[in-house]
């Protein structure tokens, strides 16, 4: 090593569209350039259309989190309620999903008759729809014959 002391050095540096102005002792120049460099590269990396991105995952990974964690909890919570908005048909049909109605075989006109027992008086021909979309995702299953199905649950409440 030289006998003389080590002096500041001051750099000005100029990569993509960042411009950073070093000051640091001149034994210690190529170290912090590449520090430096290698900051800029991994903010070049995460721009913000990247991070907008990342916080959108973040937030729908919460969102699948919430849903997974109602699926688990007891049928008389109240949050499961709000499950496929509520008050749409299918929605309701999924309350009652959730309750359990559906451990019996149920034939459309008890299920109308519940749903209207409730307050909500669904059209017969959009209940059976959305009970026929539920037999297509394998939530229930029907039995019997035309005009004269029964839907009970295929898989159990969380399952």
């Amino acid at each position: 090593m030289s006998d003389r002391p080590t002096e500041e050095v001051k750099i000005k540096l100029k990569h993509g569209e960042w411009e950073v102005e070093i000051t640091c002792l001149e034994n210690r120049v190529k170290q912090v350039v590449e520090n430096v460099l290698s900051t800029l590269d991994m903010a070049k990396m995460v721009g913000p259309t990247v991070q907008g991105e990342l916080d959108e995952f973040r937030r729908e990974i919460e969102s699948l989190k919430s849903r997974s964690a109602l699926v688990g909890r007891s049928p008389t919570d109240d949050s499961q309620k709000n499950i496929k908005g509520g008050m749409t048909c299918r929605g309701l049909l999924d309350t009652l999903w959730l309750e359990g109605y559906f451990s019996t075989d149920r034939a459309l006109g008890e299920v109308h008759e519940e749903l209207g027992r409730r307050g909500y008086n669904y059209d017969r021909t959009a209940v059976s729809h959305s009970l026929a979309d539920m037999v297509r995702e394998t939530i229930l299953t029907r039995t019997g014959t035309m005009r004269n199905f029964r839907y009970i649950q295929k898989r159990p409440v969380g399952g």
